[in-house]
């Protein structure tokens, strides 16, 4: 079976070779074609990739290509992982926003939506590939903003491309931990977009656990999410949020402490994968050993800046093993040798969720076998969390628009209407600022 990466000069792709390495049954990847635009980083990958098979029997083959066209042929599966702009794309989309005193994440407000309008027509000139070149194929979409991406290719491949995210499983596995559950053995009532979702009930045997865990104080605060949000708070909800929520309810908060950071989340990554990249050119240096440095530094750092706001610490040690290539890889197995299983992915609405249009990517749980994902049908979620998904759905929908037609006015009103940013004036700005730093945005007329 042959699995094309595109992105495949990334510096996670390491993580899903590592997990591909674990499988070893009837049925499994055994073909591996990394695609890049920059060879110099597949070269550096596939570095790493060959150090992790040294001791692998009968591990898939590596190859590496920079046509796209070659990369997508007699594809079986494609994970789509690409970074349009790179790292230094995502640092000029936090600097530009935070110039105007707003968020500039790389998938929530300002900065989401710049990341969105420069990748959905790369994205979609992907899915128009995909469908010409490997029709058979499922894309299995880990690009950011995952949720707006996977909505702009669903509409040339239908549900055939299917997002993922490792949030809400982190979030669930922290949940059912703390409550001596096992994850496995658990379903998470889990629903929203990507980045902007809540956990409502987490049912074990059938059993809901969650108002358990409300109800102690001790077991609230004793995880990621209690720390960052505060047990009064989550008791307030009667539900657990996504960590990325921290950027709505702690607005004001997050962007002091992002302003006053020595450097933003991209421009730390920036510099940081540029050492690895340079190391690389070494033909001396140990690859595996430095990419595990390297990832473990970028895990222990990840939303520092919110932990520090809310005083939650370091991370735990158990939150810095990833989980999204064992998302992905459990949902190719499902597909693959229809191993029925359930994941949280985003997907097609088709009803699931009233409040939004039957074609609405959102993020809940899925059922998946040979046939796909198809999503459970969920209770409809309390106002202020509909209110939330519903503006920015409609951001993502003006994304869209802008991206297909190349209507400026349509960005400017993405910018404007979302719950971050709060004037039309800052939100014509951001387009100014936005379009004269990244070129593959001069299609906004």
């Amino acid at each position: 079976m042959k699995l094309t990466i595109l992105g495949g000069g990334g510096f996670r792709v390491p993580l899903v070779y590592g997990a591909l390495l674990t499988d070893h049954a009837e049925g499994r990847v055994t073909e591996v074609v990394l695609h890049d635009l920059d060879d110099s980083r597949l070269y550096a990958v596939a570095r790493v990739l060959a150090e992790q098979r040294s001791t692998v029997a009968d591990a898939p083959t590596v190859t590496a290509t920079t046509d796209l066209d070659e990369a997508l042929r007699g594809a079986d599966f494609v994970f789509s992982a690409i970074r349009v702009g790179g790292l230094e794309g995502r640092a000029n989309d936090e600097r530009v926003a935070l110039a105007e005193g707003v968020l500039g994440q790389e998938t929530v407000g300002a900065g989401g939506i710049a990341y969105g309008l420069r990748t959905v027509p790369v994205a979609v000139d992907i899915a128009r590939r995909v469908a010409r070149l490997a029709p058979d194929a499922w894309v299995i979409n880990f690009t950011n903003p995952a949720g707006l991406v996977t909505e702009a290719m669903s509409r040339h491949l239908g549900d055939r491309v299917i997002g993922i995210c490792d949030s809400p499983v982190g979030l669930g596995r922290r949940i059912a931990r703390v409550l001596g559950a096992n994850p496995r053995e658990a379903f998470i009532d889990y629903v929203g977009l990507n980045h902007l979702g809540w956990v409502r009930g987490l049912r074990v045997a059938g059993r809901d656990e969650l108002p358990r865990l409300l109800a102690d104080s001790d077991l609230l605060g004793s995880f990621e999410e209690g720390k960052l949000f505060g047990v009064d708070w989550l008791r307030s909800l009667g539900a657990i949020p996504n960590e990325y929520l921290h950027y709505y309810y702690f607005n004001r908060e997050t962007v002091r402490a992002y302003q006053q950071a020595e450097k933003t989340r991209g421009a730390f990554l920036r510099d940081q994968q540029a050492r690895f990249y340079e190391e690389m050119r070494r033909p001396d240096a140990a690859a595996l050993t430095a990419w595990d440095r390297t990832r473990a530094e970028r895990e222990a750092t990840y939303m520092a800046e919110n932990r520090e706001t809310a005083g939650a610490g370091e991370r735990d040690a158990d939150d810095l093993s990833g989980g999204y290539e064992k998302v992905a890889l459990a949902l190719m197995r499902a597909i693959a040798r229809d191993e029925r299983t359930t994941l949280i992915l985003n997907v097609r609405n088709q009803g699931a969720l009233s409040v939004l249009d039957t074609d609405a990517v959102i993020e809940v749980p899925c059922l998946v076998d040979a046939n796909g994902a198809h999503p459970v049908a969920v209770a409809p979620l309390p106002d202020h969390a509909t209110g939330l998904v519903c503006a920015v759905k409609g951001v993502e929908r003006e994304v869209l628009a802008a991206a297909e037609s190349g209507s400026r006015s349509s960005a400017v009103k993405a910018f404007a209407l979302h719950p971050l940013v709060d004037s039309v004036n800052v939100a014509r700005r951001l387009v100014e600022g936005y379009t004269a730093v990244h070129p593959g945005l001069a299609y906004l007329g």
